[in-house]
């Protein structure tokens, strides 16, 4: 496809957050401080869920792939972005605009299957407790974790072979930093309202129907609890409000990037931040600083390293 005749455009310009020097530079290091509180607070979620034998259990595992996943996420724009502003250099190959793409939609698909598992999960835990073993066991979370990323894997392939083919003969700037499939349709030589139809009910419908789905869900969970007791129901919104902030934070942005009809630049790029630098960033916070387990773990990793350091 990228030797033939289908397109002429080989790169994309990137036109990213603002076009405006000075604001460049407070971008640029806002990004950059935000991309290091992603890195090291997802990557301290995973690494203590995997050190802590405490923590050896399905909510927890679960949480661990959702940092991972937030993690990718981050990394697939942000560094690029940081590199363009520090730089100067926006471009993207034309190859590498579809492999952002395609990525990007593989960890978007996988997480929303990951967020339906997590609220399965919370689901057996408060109403079906004394069978959450037997339900939710290793096997079953590692295959619910298989499904994430194949059912993602499927959901990507799907939406770029809707468009993979256009032809391309300019203009070619994108006016975002990073490339996505409603910018790179749009930026085709023919008449995309077919194709933008199909982009609409693959990725806008999922979303919101996914969103309804988790909502719904965590209503029955609340509304079964309430039924049972007052005390439960307050000790069951506490655990699922997180989860409900992070079903929000998370598919809000998807479903006005891709289900609003009137779209504009300015709130687009917005909640591209709040995807690509604030939800990921919330994620460990929430998860940490509101769970108990969660910061003794990091009590007992944080007492065994003043132990090792006092040793040597």
């Amino acid at each position: 496809m990228y030797e033939g005749n289908y397109s002429e455009v080989s790169e994309f310009v990137l036109l990213g957050l603002s076009t405006y020097r000075p604001t460049q530079y407070f971008l640029l290091v806002f990004s950059t401080v935000f991309y290091v509180l992603i890195v090291l607070g997802n990557l301290l979620v995973v690494f203590i869920v995997i050190l802590d034998a405490h923590l050896h259990s399905p909510m927890y595992f679960l949480l661990a792939n959702l940092s991972f996943i937030d993690l990718c996420f981050s990394t697939l724009t942000v560094p690029k972005m940081i590199s363009d502003m520090y730089s100067g250099h926006n471009t993207i190959s034309f190859k590498g605009c579809v492999i952002q793409i395609f990525v990007l939609h593989v960890l978007g698909g996988s997480e929303m299957v990951l967020l339906i598992a997590m609220a399965l999960d919370r689901y057996v835990a408060i109403c079906k407790p004394l069978h959450y073993l037997t339900i939710m066991s290793p096997w079953m979370c590692l295959l619910l974790l298989s499904s994430a990323w194949v059912i993602g894997l499927i959901h990507s392939v799907a939406q770029l072979a809707f468009v993979i083919y256009l032809p391309f003969c300019g203009p070619n700037a994108i006016d975002s930093f990073y490339c996505d499939l409603p910018w790179f349709i749009k930026l085709s030589c023919i008449d995309t309202y077919r194709m933008e139809f199909l982009v609409t009910a693959n990725s806008g419908f999922i979303s919101t129907g996914t969103f309804f789905l988790l909502i719904i869900s965590y209503i029955f969970i609340l509304f079964t609890v309430w039924k049972r007791s007052l005390g439960g129901l307050a000790k069951a919104l506490s655990t699922l409000s997180a989860h409900i902030s992070v079903v929000v934070l998370f598919f809000g942005p998807c479903i006005f990037v891709y289900m609003w009809p009137f779209p504009t630049v300015p709130v687009d790029k917005f909640l591209a931040i709040l995807d690509f630098m604030i939800t990921p960033i919330l994620n460990p916070t929430i998860y940490t600083l509101r769970n108990k387990d969660m910061k003794l773990a990091i009590k007992r990793l944080s007492s065994h390293l003043l132990h090792l350091r006092k040793l040597s």
